[in-house]
């Protein structure tokens, strides 16, 4: 039974009958958090990019599927042979991008590949939809097989290069639950590429994503694309939120990914991977065990 009865009974007015007290259950409380389902126990978690080229309908689409297909699977095997231990599949080509819904082409291009990288890999694979299209990275994971999901924008807002985006971590949960209700939730905490409000600090964003939102991991990134996070707001973070994972979403290298692993749960790597350290690039297997090796890991 979802609700257990208490023993204390409420006082009822003079000539009702009492009726018995009720509290909800710590199961139906305390709902399945974090990614344990996905990866165990292993910490810390490194989750390699693969950025898109434009995809249809974006304004710099070269117009052939099949090329972008062969791209993607390129750097997502890439990444798995250079020891990554998740993907991530983003519409990194779509700029400049939709601040909400992207139209539904997007959609059908990315669950095409990303169930073709899902086939791919023998890594547990998640999705981005640029800018904040929870919705259709749900839609996208649920389609595709793919575990995990980024939301740039979960809770609060964000002043971004797109506008202000509001985050809809009322509709995202409940749309998990209706249809890939194990899928994780992976929310940034003040994001990149974007201002927050005034007065906003990391520590009470990570306390609103993680218990207000609900997210299962949080996300620690610097200003922008390739830019180091700052170690001190990963503490920061977790510090606020202890029980959280934390992940690093920005700027981590050779140079500093022992650092950053030192204090955070993971971290997702892009630009470091990629040729020449462009964001965008193919990746480059050699990469990405270099980036790896500096963490200690062979």
């Amino acid at each position: 039974n979802a609700f257990e009865r208490c023993p204390a009974r409420r006082r009822a007015p003079h000539g009702l009958r009492s009726v018995p007290a009720f509290r909800m259950s710590s199961e139906l409380l305390s709902p399945h958090r974090g990614v344990g389902h996905i990866w165990g126990d292993r910490r810390p978690i490194v989750i390699g990019m693969v950025h898109l080229p434009p995809l249809p309908g974006a304004p710099r689409w070269s117009g052939s599927l099949d090329e972008m297909r062969e791209r993607a699977l390129a750097d997502a095997r890439a990444l798995e042979e250079g020891g990554v231990d998740g993907i991530i599949v983003e519409n990194f080509g779509d700029a400049p991008f939709y601040p909400g819904a992207v139209p539904a082409e997007t959609i059908a291009a990315m669950a095409v590949i990303t169930a073709d990288v899902v086939r791919a890999v023998g890594v547990p694979v998640g999705v981005n939809v640029l800018r904040n299209d929870a919705a259709a990275a749900l839609a996208v994971a649920a389609a595709a097989g793919a575990r995990f999901i980024r939301v740039n924008v979960h809770t609060g807002a964000m002043l971004t290069d797109q506008g202000w985006i509001t985050g809809r971590a009322h509709e995202t949960v409940r749309l998990r639950a209706r249809i890939a209700p194990t899928v994780a939730i992976a929310a940034d905490v003040l994001v990149k590429h974007a201002t927050p409000p005034p007065g906003l600090e990391a520590a009470r964003a990570a306390e609103d994503a993680w218990h207000r939102g609900l997210a299962d991991v949080l996300i620690v990134s610097g200003a922008a694309t390739g830019k180091p996070t700052d170690v001190e707001r990963i503490r920061a973070v977790k510090a606020a939120v202890p029980e959280a994972t934390v992940w690093a979403g920005s700027g981590v290298d050779a140079d500093n990914i022992a650092a950053v692993l030192g204090v955070a749960d993971g971290a997702i790597i892009g630009s470091a991977f990629q040729r020449g350290g462009r964001a965008g690039e193919p990746v480059e297997p050699a990469r990405v065990r270099a980036v790896l090796a500096a963490a200690g890991r062979g």
